[in-house]
């Protein structure tokens, strides 16, 4: 049987930060976009890769969204248009999620932010009223290693302090749940808010 988790690692995307799929149909719609381009633009591992080890800025990114969706349209002005509109969506932070992580660092459990993501994240963060709510933020654009990697996971682990066998990671993306638990960490799928019952009652909380 495992020790009790000792810290907490959660992620971004998906997890505490929540995406409504209607607003970005809406920029689409908006901008005579084909339905999902704009997140299977963007997403698009070659691209996306370089913005999160932190080979290329977030702007360079959003530029190279603009061009490849430029190029699906014909319409330069309205690509740009439509990709800044998107940046301009931040999402919204989960709430139960939220008060979960500060009941934890309340109880003594370290608890750090662990995402792929580029140099806009410390600016995302602010905008969502995080930016003092971990004890650590793993962000794969500073580190140049993202997840699933388990050297992303053990430097996780040392941004804690903290033995991975005494880490929880809680994600979406199973790859990466998979990821942590090969790296010697206990972790938990994230599906929806009534996970926190469970979390709870593994945190001890």
């Amino acid at each position: 049987m495992r020790p009790k988790a000792l810290a907490l690692l959660v992620d971004l995307d998906g997890t505490l930060r929540r995406w409504d799929p209607e607003v970005i149909h809406g920029i689409e719609a908006a901008h005579d976009l084909k339905p999902g381009s704009l997140y299977g633009t963007a997403m698009d591992w070659s691209r996306l890769m370089p913005a999160i080890i932190g080979e290329i800025t977030h702007d360079e990114w959003a530029d190279l969204i603009a061009a490849d969706l430029a190029d699906q349209t014909g319409d330069p002005d309205r690509a740009r248009a439509a990709v800044k509109e998107w940046e301009n969506y931040r999402g919204s932070v989960e709430p139960g999620l939220l008060a979960l992580i500060r009941d934890a660092r309340g109880a003594g459990i370290k608890v750090g932010l662990a995402t792929n993501a580029t140099d806009l994240l410390d600016t995302d963060l602010r905008t969502l009223g995080l930016s003092d709510e971990f004890d650590a933020v793993i962000n794969s654009s500073v580190l140049h290693i993202p997840k699933p990697a388990p050297e992303y996971f053990g430097a996780a682990c040392i941004a804690l302090k903290t033995p991975p066998n005494r880490v929880l990671l809680i994600d979406d993306s199973a790859r990466f749940v998979y990821g942590a638990r090969a790296a010697g960490l206990s972790a938990h799928r994230w599906t929806g808010p009534s996970d926190l019952p469970y979390i709870r009652a593994a945190l001890g909380l």
